[in-house]
């Protein structure tokens, strides 16, 4: 018999999804996880192992099955699919993963019609609006993981090159999660000061061609790690983590989650990533921040590029 608490279902058990389950597993945000996927023996392996270490956490039944098994979950969280391989783009992978999705979609809803869907497979834009039309869901119950990553990855960076803390550092990766990202520089800012103005302070390099490289090494992060590991899964796993305690904590934080945009930014009948608040509900608020001109253009470009997959895959 289920408990009170919070159940999250897990679609698919690769890298991914079974680094998720162990993230949430260790955070205490659920009382409940099922693993799901077409491989039954590695779902219920993954389920098993996990298991075995309930006694070193908070209370929680994590288990594998089927979609009925998914029933009445608060969040479900998508990350079925064929990953990128060396040498892929993230948009390479669209053609098979929209076949699996419009398999995965219609049970998950079928068992859970109240629960926040939250697609982390990639092409995570696209495979988020795909999951936005087949379900039937209002928009602020369908959520991609965005360009979180991307975020943390940009703070990561800029807090080795300025050696301080990446929590006191804000700024934003926003648009595809992919290629055609942006940077934020207009917003990037330290202890109030915007990048400019701390580089004065701090006396650190400060130039366009270190504004180039490393957004350049944030957007090619996930190409280098698949290069010489296979996949990324760990800071991915930590990413859908804090989704997860916004959402189920009511936070009203803000995260560059992939939202629907409904005229923000002149971008219409998309998923992007872009600042959102986020609580109980799901998406609460889109926010349109003041992006400089030139960030502005780029931002409406990777709308373009998403929105041309789109029309290729006649969705």
């Amino acid at each position: 018999m289920r408990s009170k608490g919070n159940k999250i279902s897990i679609i698919g058990a690769g890298f991914v999804g079974s680094t998720t389950a162990f993230a949430l597993m260790t955070s205490g945000l659920a009382s409940e996880i099922v693993i799901v996927d077409i491989n039954k023996d590695k779902a219920e392996g993954e389920a098993m192992d996990l298991s075995h270490g309930v006694s070193f956490v908070r209370p929680i039944e994590i288990s594998s099955g089927e979609y009925v098994d998914t029933k009445d979950s608060d969040i479900v969280i998508i990350t079925a699919g064929v990953g990128q391989k060396p040498g892929q783009t993230r948009l390479d992978c669209i053609s098979i993963n929209l076949k699996i999705f419009k398999t995965i979609v219609p049970e998950v809803v079928k068992f859970s019609p109240n629960s926040i869907l939250l697609v982390v497979s990639n092409p995570v834009d696209i495979l988020t609006y795909i999951t936005y039309k087949l379900s039937g869901f209002p928009s602020n119950r369908v959520i991609g993981s965005g360009t979180v990553l991307d975020t943390s990855r940009f703070k990561y960076l800029l807090s080795k090159h300025f050696e301080i803390d990446a929590r006191n550092i804000h700024t934003y990766i926003m648009g595809e999660h992919g290629d055609s990202e942006i940077a934020t520089w207009s917003l990037t800012s330290i202890a109030g000061m915007n990048v400019d103005e701390y580089c004065n302070i701090c006396t650190k390099k400060c130039s366009g061609e270190m504004k180039f490289d490393i957004y350049k090494e944030v957007k090619e992060s996930a190409y280098t790690i698949i290069k010489k590991k296979g996949a990324t899964y760990y800071a991915v796993a930590l990413a859908i983590k804090r989704i997860v305690e916004a959402i189920l904590s009511n936070e009203n934080s803000i995260l560059t989650v992939s939202s629907l945009l409904k005229g923000e930014y002149g971008i219409e009948d998309i998923y992007m990533g872009v600042p959102t608040i986020l609580g109980r509900d799901g998406v609460k608020k889109i926010l349109q921040v003041k992006l400089n001109e030139d960030e502005n253009n780029k931002l409406f470009e990777s709308s373009k590029v998403l929105k041309a997959v789109i029309k290729e895959s006649k969705i």
